[in-house]
């Protein structure tokens, strides 16, 4: 009996491409927080914080908290801490970030890719839950 095109489906498959797509949103946002007074903010205490006005970039509200005398006993005053937090629900939010701290002057600018040394080529961050902070 000879073969037709509706009894071979390996025939029928091979004229059959199909194709498929992912698209993943990226939404784009910033935030300046500017603390007025900042040398007065110095020597609040290790683990105290100001917090920034909260925000929306990508239907997610944010935070930023600034401490002036660092977040842990063991940063003895000597560093400031800086982080973004989610302050909206959510789960499995993922961030990539980049922090920058200016003097007063406006010029000096010290750059924090997401967090310490992670820069945003190495892939973003998931913030699991309201108040997880980077």
């Amino acid at each position: 009996m000879p073969e037709t095109d509706a009894v071979n489906p390996e025939k029928e498959l091979a004229l059959s491409p199909t194709s498929s797509r992912s698209v993943t949103e990226t939404v784009n946002g910033s935030h300046k927080f500017v603390i007025q007074g900042y040398s007065l903010a110095k020597g609040m205490g290790v683990g105290k914080h100001i917090a920034s006005d909260t925000f929306t970039v990508g239907g997610f509200q944010w935070a930023i908290y600034f401490y002036p005398d660092g977040k842990n006993p063991e940063d003895n005053s000597a560093y400031v801490s800086v982080f973004i937090a989610l302050a909206s629900e959510g789960t499995d939010v993922r961030a990539l970030f980049e922090l920058t701290l200016l003097d007063q002057s406006g010029k000096g600018k010290h750059k924090v890719h997401s967090h310490f040394d992670r820069s945003l080529e190495s892939g973003p961050y998931t913030l699991k839950y309201r108040g997880s902070m980077w």
